[in-house]
């Protein structure tokens, strides 16, 4: 088993679970590019936007629920099941490596953030996830440290794994608009130049980019790619799923090999 990479990918809403179109084709050949060419990860630390708090926490269970976290959706996406299992070992490993900087949490599970990515790029369901929670009141460039602590898990077969949106303004939400705004196609564009240029320092900095607050109102949904961009430690960054939609969301991935 080589190095393992790690994945960023834009979530968008949760239909996505049920949908097969060339965004979630291009999750399942994220997906089947692991297997084929790293192998299967022993298990998944996910980063997702949808489990923000104001501390570090990580998740330490065999069996993690399934968390239904959104509302008003037809009754078909609630009968979808990811039943993944935890990985304590993943999860003491996170511990050890992070010391003080994070506690323990279960009273969370496996969120829409994460499942209906990973229904996609594994559908079978058959390795382990650990939730790692976004830190919302943390600076940016102490995630960046975090995900660089936790970078060595990837050599330890365990797949180190994003969700959330690069661009993501619900109250710009324009319903019948299947691409993006000028300003989301610029603020995207500036942080995918700066990843795929190795600019970290601009990605990190991302409040000072022109329309930083249009993209970005509130961070959780844009801290789990600077965790990724961490743990990537100067990897080659490439670009799939770059996809705007809705007016204000962005679902541009990074695979970092």
């Amino acid at each position: 088993m080589s190095r393992m990479p790690v994945v960023f990918s834009g979530h968008g809403d949760p239909m996505i679970a049920l949908r097969e179109d060339d965004v979630t084709r291009g999750m399942r050949a994220v997906g089947d590019r692991i297997i084929s060419e790293h192998g299967k990860p022993k298990a998944i630390l996910a980063i997702s936007a949808h489990w923000f708090t104001k501390e570090q926490l990580v998740q330490s269970t065999n069996a993690p629920q399934q968390i239904y976290d959104m509302f008003g959706f037809p009754e078909e996406l609630y009968r979808v099941k990811y039943p993944v299992k935890g990985d304590l070992a993943l999860s003491y490993r996170v511990v050890k490596l992070l010391g003080e900087r994070v506690k323990v949490d279960n009273g969370w599970g496996i969120d829409h953030g994460t499942w209906t990515v990973l229904i996609h790029m594994f559908p079978d369901a058959d390795i382990p996830v650990v939730q790692l929670s976004t830190h919302i009141t943390a600076p940016a460039r102490q995630l960046y440290e975090l995900g660089r602590q936790l970078s060595v898990l990837r050599d330890e077969g365990y797949l180190i794994f994003g969700s959330g949106n690069v661009v993501h303004n619900l109250r710009e939400i324009e319903w019948d608009n299947p691409n993006g705004s000028d300003k989301t196609l610029a603020f995207n564009r500036k942080i995918r130049e700066a990843i795929t240029s190795g600019d970290i320092e601009t990605a990190i900095n991302y409040g000072l980019l022109d329309d930083a607050k249009y993209a970005i109102p509130t961070p959780e949904h844009y801290l789990p790619l600077i965790y990724c961009l961490g743990a990537a430690d100067g990897a080659r960054a490439e670009v799939f799923n770059d996809v705007c939609n809705l007016g204000s969301l962005s679902m541009t991935g990074y695979f970092f090999d």
